[in-house]
């Protein structure tokens, strides 16, 4: 079954759906991001961008990590209630003001971490000290690397969302703005997270692999998905 079939079949369920597993080729880099993620201002890239020694040190960082990273999201679809109190109620105690304002108007909320696997932290490791520069660019490629997984499994939310005469919400992540990073405790283990995507959470709630991501996606009401919760 095809990435869209699975994520059509997940949006239009009754019921809060058992996870689900995608994986994904390498997307392409965004090479003003990576740069943008490795501390390197924006007004400054394109003197970097000329600069023999940066380029040779970007061109190793991609042959490092050829090969070594692996692409996959995990997911799961809840119906979304909206408490007496005006927030919306969701697998995990939360009274975030900011997360309530995204999904207004949303009648369902995606769920999901993506990763691209703990070989670029042993890749980081390895450089971080030794060379500190290409250590350096090897954080800024995760994070890009790992965002643009988000935005290629946020996109398909989205287009599958639209099929149906839906739209979606912006991503919301926990830790971010008045969310706490606690959810992340019953968050990751509502989608397997350890055992299916080799999440793991610190007693601190940082995920290993670093370059992981969970997040929210409001999925607004539309004809199709709002009939079937009738």
């Amino acid at each position: 079954m095809d990435r869209t079939t699975i994520l059509e079949e997940a949006l239009t369920s009754e019921t809060k759906t058992i996870p689900q597993y995608l994986d994904y080729e390498t997307p392409s880099v965004n090479v003003t991001e990576w740069l943008r993620y490795s501390c390197i201002p924006v007004y400054e890239q394109e003197n970097a961008a000329k600069d023999p020694e940066l380029a040779d040190s970007m061109e190793k960082a991609l042959s490092l990590v050829s090969g070594v990273l692996s692409f996959r999201v995990g997911f799961v679809v809840v119906p979304l209630e909206w408490g007496e109190d005006g927030f919306p109620i969701l697998p995990f105690e939360q009274k975030s003001e900011k997360l309530k304002k995204n999904l207004e108007g949303a009648s369902k909320v995606v769920l999901f971490a993506a990763t691209i696997g703990s070989g670029i932290d042993r890749l980081i490791r390895r450089y971080e000290k030794a060379d500190p520069k290409l250590g350096l660019l090897l954080q800024g490629l995760g994070a890009e690397r790992v965002e643009s997984l988000c935005d290629a499994f946020d996109a398909e939310v989205k287009a599958c969302a639209e099929k149906l005469g839906g739209s979606t919400n912006w991503r919301y992540s926990p830790g971010y703005g008045d969310l706490p990073i606690e959810v992340q405790r019953v968050f990751l283990p509502l989608l397997d997270a350890e055992r299916r995507l080799g999440i793991t959470l610190s007693e601190s709630c940082l995920m290993a692999p670093s370059k992981s991501v969970t997040a929210i996606i409001g999925i607004k009401k539309s004809s199709l998905i709002q009939r079937i919760n009738i």
